[in-house]
């Protein structure tokens, strides 16, 4: 590791909870250096929904690198988007009669964000962006301003404008009619808070710690933005591209968001891509009036057109649910029985594993730690990250899948018995 700690700044983060040198991944399977093999159950913090090197995936990149196609095109016409655009339109947006233009952000989730934030208040004329506590939408700061995060926050060094955080209604705040607050603010001339130009939300935060927005809440805010002319924008940046099942994870409460925002798994190989989905009528951009210099990112463009088509002829949405109902009986009939005072939710392939309850703000890192000592790795979110959370591959083969869960109850059972947080016998 001196050469990592030498030379890289300080700022690396997964690194220092997975310390070991990868060389290859297949699949759902990491191999080090050393010779160890771990089971994925983070894949890439959400970017490789489709697994390590994904055979089908590889050998569209591959054709298309030998054929000497375009690498970097701006937003010059080529085949590739071209293709990427046509397949996106008739496999994801006209089966759900959605009629959104895509833009093309740079290169990361935070650019979309951003991306999106600026046309809202162009369109809207106002300065004003609603969020909500427990959100995570990016570290650029105009993203960061919605970041809700203090440790984060903090990084950025300026003051963060023009963002109003509103009660999320699970998670930290449970109980208030987070509708009724948001509706009594903008009708109320006294409350002190302008009407913002958009709205954006995770259906399900993902750092914020798995909390996941019933489906009556998104419509009844849905509607009251439609009401108050607020856009509302989902961010499906993690929690898209198949992860809860359906392509997006709006689709569960049939509302239709004037913008949403896609990144992560889209390019479904891992290569850098995101975009902004927009109602027609909302795209009032003037020639470049946005733009960056990897918004044509063309091998996403062949990998993203790829996994669309291998998502389709694999039937991966069926593929996930199935595996989901795995996942969940498992946490609710192995884990919750080690300690009652965990709670688990979540939705698809994504869950999480709730330890604040156990009076241990050091558990969900004993567990972690010591799922990678024995072989997977996985990752935490949440306040104080106590919410240890799965997220394999939505192509892990079930064998995978069972073998990993049975390691993550080992860990559970271990780090519960040494911090000897096993409740009292009656």
């Amino acid at each position: 590791m001196n050469t990592f700690e030498a030379l890289e700044s300080n700022v690396r983060s997964y690194c220092r909870s997975f310390p070991d040198v990868f060389v290859r991944a297949k699949g759902s399977v990491l191999y080090a250096q050393s010779g160890k093999s771990y089971i994925d159950f983070f894949a890439g913090a959400g970017a490789l929904n489709y697994g390590h090197n994904n055979d089908f995936i590889k050998e569209r990149l591959i054709q298309y690198l030998q054929s000497d196609g375009i690498s970097h095109g701006l937003d010059m016409y080529t085949s590739a988007k071209e293709t990427f655009l046509q397949t996106f339109s008739d496999k994801i947006l006209k089966p759900r009669g959605l009629n959104h233009k895509v833009q093309f952000c740079g290169p990361t989730g935070t650019n979309a964000v951003e991306a999106a934030f600026k046309l809202a208040r162009k369109v809207k004329g106002r300065t004003g962006i609603f969020a909500f506590i427990g959100a995570f939408h990016g570290m650029s700061l105009g993203s960061l301003a919605a970041t809700s995060s203090l440790y984060h926050r903090e990084a950025g060094g300026v003051p963060l404008h023009d963002v109003t955080f509103m009660p999320f209604p699970t998670g930290f705040i449970d109980g208030l009619d987070t509708i009724g607050y948001m509706e009594a603010i903008l009708t109320d001339d006294h409350s002190g808070i302008a009407k913002p130009a958009a709205i954006i939300l995770e259906t399900i935060q993902a750092e914020g710690g798995l909390n996941e927005a019933p489906i009556e809440w998104l419509r009844q805010l849905r509607d009251l933005c439609d009401r108050h002319d607020i856009l509302l924008i989902c961010d499906e940046i993690q929690v898209g591209c198949g992860r809860t099942g359906p392509f997006f994870s709006f689709e569960r409460a049939g509302i239709v968001p004037d913008m949403a925002v896609l990144s992560k798994s889209i390019s479904g190989y891992g290569l850098p891509m995101s975009l902004l989905l927009l109602k027609p009528e909302l795209d009032v951009w003037k020639p470049a009036e946005h733009n960056g210099t990897f918004r044509g990112n063309q091998l996403a463009f062949v990998g993203a057109t790829a996994a669309l088509e291998f998502r389709e002829q694999t039937g991966l949405e069926a593929e996930t649910e199935r595996k989901a109902k795995f996942v969940e009986q498992f946490l609710k009939e192995q884990i919750l029985p080690i300690d009652p005072r965990l709670t688990v939710r979540g939705r698809g392939l994504i869950w999480g594993i709730d330890t604040s309850g156990c009076g241990d703000e050091t558990l969900s890192k004993s567990i972690a730690s010591r799922c990678y000592e024995l072989g997977m790795i996985i990752e935490r979110a949440g306040r104080n990250d106590v919410v240890v959370k799965l997220m394999p591959a939505l192509t892990i083969p079930m064998e995978e899948l069972a073998k990993g869960c049975e390691i993550l109850k080992q860990a559970v059972t271990e780090c519960c018995a040494s911090n000897l947080l096993q409740p009292e016998l009656v």
